[in-house]
């Protein structure tokens, strides 16, 4: 975790305490607690089965946790349940859109629900600020895997939200359309920008063969370039 120095001269833009997530007699979280400072780009790494998933539901208010607490900034999650939504963005690790729409449609579209006024010139600007404005008359069933991630990324912060949460974003994407994405992750987050939780999925080779454990719980927290994975 953050030292408390660290912690007390940035804003918080997610604090998880104590989150515990059951299916039945199956505990799928336990006990997590984690924080996201304004701006940072925070993953969640491990196996299948470890509750990354069942965290970020929780987080999203998809599920409702046996205990702990989840504050959005200054929302209470579970008491304003509402509130905290419209503070987060949110791409599922599968996102389907009207098929037969277009891409300035669907922009549009949700642009409206989001209430985010936008006129014609402002979509067009924002799909070519993700590479796909020659992609704008098309519909979303006539453009690639890693196109259409663009397009759930751009949906998924079009309200402008403080904090976005991703469900394994590179999922299926070969290794260009994979960098594409990172291209467009890794602006969104910094100063006055979102703080971006994402999930991942990792098999490292340390566990070799075997089957690696898969703990509920958050085993440690790190920057790339010093975390450790296996014994």
């Amino acid at each position: 975790m953050s030292s408390t120095g660290e912690t007390a001269t940035h804003y918080l833009a997610l604090k998880v305490e104590d989150l515990h997530v059951s299916y039945g007699p199956k505990r799928a979280v336990d006990g997590v607690s984690l924080e996201i400072s304004e701006g940072e780009i925070f993953g969640l790494l491990g196996p299948n089965g470890a509750g990354k998933t069942t965290t970020l539901s929780a987080i999203e208010g998809l599920l409702r946790p046996d205990s702990g607490s989840i504050r959005i900034g200054d929302v209470d999650a579970r008491a304003n349940p509402m509130a905290a939504k419209a503070r987060i963005g949110v791409q599922l690790q599968s996102t389907s859109f009207q098929s037969d729409l277009t891409l300035r449609e669907i922009v549009q579209l949700y642009a409206g629900l989001y209430g985010v006024p936008l006129s014609r010139t402002e979509i067009d600007d924002l799909l070519a600020n993700v590479h796909l404005g020659e992609e704008a008359s098309k519909r979303f069933s006539q453009i690639s895997g890693g196109q259409q991630k663009r397009v759930s990324l751009l949906i998924a912060t079009i309200h402008s939200p403080p904090l976005v949460l991703l469900d394994e974003p590179t999922a299926g994407l070969d290794p260009q359309a994979r960098r594409q994405l990172w291209d467009r992750i890794e602006p969104e987050s910094g100063r006055s920008r979102p703080s971006i939780a994402l999930r991942v999925v990792v098999f490292p080779a340390p566990f070799g063969p075997s089957r690696p454990k898969i703990s509920p719980s958050l085993i440690s927290r790190d920057t790339p370039s010093t975390a450790r994975f296996g014994p």
